[in-house]
């Protein structure tokens, strides 16, 4: 069995997750973060794209900050092209996998399928048979596109800060291809919102799963 996919974000009042060049910023605040934190310490896993890791070098862990006793998650990344930096951040605490396809021979990273991206079903399936019953993806936006378009998101959170960005290159929480016609555009439950920090979280389950 599959696990639970939730996907978590923040974004401007215009819909953007960062500058046109991809450089992060500050969207949420103290609430957000903990929310965060407190999200991140009751999965089993988080997961985020190569893109990610190249241009935020997240540390992917549980502040203490906002948990007291946090339990680390497993870190996964996508990383089809071997781009992951042997200094990342990320392998400095906790277990951590990189995900690639059978076209890349390095050792220990979990290899899920032959085409030119990683499976998704192929990983998710692996990740359930590992024990991995919820799994929270962070980003970037085209790895947020991929889990949506495969009808493998079943939770989108999404904090709304009150901030404009703008830029039409600047990315989204999701990018990627899009719905080319109404078929493709995916239908959503609203779950509820909460008011924290200067901005608003949104809560929405995804139809169908």
């Amino acid at each position: 069995m599959r696990p639970k996919v939730i996907v978590n974000v923040a974004m401007s009042a215009d819909g953007k997750i960062a500058l046109p060049d991809r450089t992060e910023v500050k969207i949420s605040g103290e609430e957000d973060f903990e929310r965060v934190h407190e999200l991140r310490n009751e999965v089993d896993a988080i997961l985020v794209g190569i893109g990610t890791v190249l241009s935020d070098d997240p540390k992917l862990t549980v502040k203490r900050k906002y948990v007291e006793e946090p339990e680390h998650p497993l870190k996964i990344v996508l990383d089809s092209d071997a781009r992951t930096p042997e200094d990342a951040v990320l392998f400095e605490k906790g277990e951590w996998m990189i995900a690639t396809t059978e076209d890349l021979d390095k050792e220990g990273w979990m290899k899920c399928g032959s085409g030119e991206q990683v499976d998704l079903d192929i990983l998710l399936e692996s990740l359930g048979r590992m024990g991995v019953k919820k799994l929270l993806v962070e980003g970037g936006g085209e790895v947020i596109s991929s889990f949506f378009e495969k009808g493998l998101v079943d939770e989108y959170n999404v904090f709304v800060g009150s901030v404009i960005i703008g830029g039409k290159d600047a990315p989204t929480p999701v990018d990627g291809e899009g719905s080319q016609d109404e078929k493709g555009i995916i239908d959503m439950e609203f779950q509820g919102y909460e008011l924290m920090d200067d901005g608003i979280l949104l809560r929405f389950r995804v139809d169908g799963t």
